[in-house]
């Protein structure tokens, strides 16, 4: 629950009569209709209290592989996000993001202590994709009985990784670059072989020398260091960065932390290397919200 930090007057709250309305929020801004709704007497500063404690507040943007940071209406009791409900932190801020394939539009929806429903309605902006077409086929490899097998207990170890819920608040946080260099990979490119699709690039590729050291992002939870390479990501190290934020690097020569182990931003957690499934030396970044596939440069910027 949320603590308020307005105080409507008591003259206005004993003439409110949309205690069990819904409160449409347009553009964050109540409508006129829901104001009037309150007493005729009451003054401009009450209802300035009163629309303001009833706004949501966004940060960032809505856009296919892009995080937004928000603040909750006064008094919200429970969060919910296209049918999910989600946390609100003690300060009343929280996260939203949208998979790389997300819909034209979304919904947010808060209820507060006193029966009151406060929606927010998202357009969600397009991106292009750059899509390339290989007259080749994929290889068999990860189709056979023996690929299977072994990766099996390794996507395991992912998905447990990515169901911890630590107490981590670098969500909150600006993000930075791991390590700086060329881009070799962007996130949402694919590819289709004969007409077939393949996967998506789910994270961005960065080019640098072996052993170059990569810092992290943000604060966060060690939830999975590999002690020994996985079959495509090779050295694999997971951080989570709370409230269903979550950092994956690939391809390490070197992991420098150990599960459980919190890191703060820019601090060393690995080493930049080529191993699993690699033609050469780059840091595989990936980071998800829950089940949403996200875009680290929307959250970082370019490289200055």
């Amino acid at each position: 629950m949320i603590s308020a930090k307005f105080l409507i007057g008591a003259a206005l709250a004993a003439t409110m009569t949309v205690s069990a309305a819904n409160v449409w929020a347009e553009d964050n801004l109540a409508t006129e209709d829901n104001l009037a709704t309150t007493a005729a007497d009451s003054s401009g500063t009450e209802q300035s209290a009163f629309r303001e404690a009833i706004k949501f507040g966004f940060s960032g943007d809505a856009i296919q592989g892009g995080v937004m940071i928000g603040d909750a209406p006064e008094g919200t009791r429970q969060l919910v996000f296209e049918g999910n409900a989600i946390p609100v932190d003690r300060d009343g801020k929280f996260i939203i993001a949208f998979n790389r394939d997300a819909g034209q539009s979304a919904q947010l929806v808060a209820t507060l202590d006193n029966g009151q429903t406060v929606k927010k309605f998202f357009n969600v902006s397009p991106r292009r994709w750059k899509i390339e077409h290989v007259a080749l086929n994929r290889s068999g490899r990860t189709a056979s009985a023996a690929f299977k097998k072994r990766r099996a207990p390794e996507l395991a170890q992912i998905n447990a990784a990515r169901r911890m819920q630590t107490d981590s608040e670098g969500w909150k946080q600006t993000f930075i670059w791991p390590v700086k260099g060329r881009i070799s990979g962007m996130f949402g490119n694919q590819r289709v072989y004969n007409g077939t699709p393949g996967s998506y690039h789910s994270g961005m590729d960065i080019a640098a020398p072996t052993g170059t050291y990569y810092v992290a992002p943000a604060d966060g939870v060690v939830t999975l260091a590999a002690s020994s390479p996985f079959s495509l990501e090779g050295n694999l190290l997971m951080i989570d960065h709370g409230m269903g934020l979550n950092s994956a690097f690939l391809h390490s020569s070197k992991i420098l932390v150990k599960p459980g182990q919190k890191v703060k931003r820019g601090e060393p957690i690995g080493r930049i290397g080529s191993t699993g499934s690699a033609t050469g030396p780059h840091l595989h970044w990936s980071m998800k919200w829950n089940k949403a596939r996200i875009d680290p440069i929307l959250l970082t910027g370019p490289q200055n």
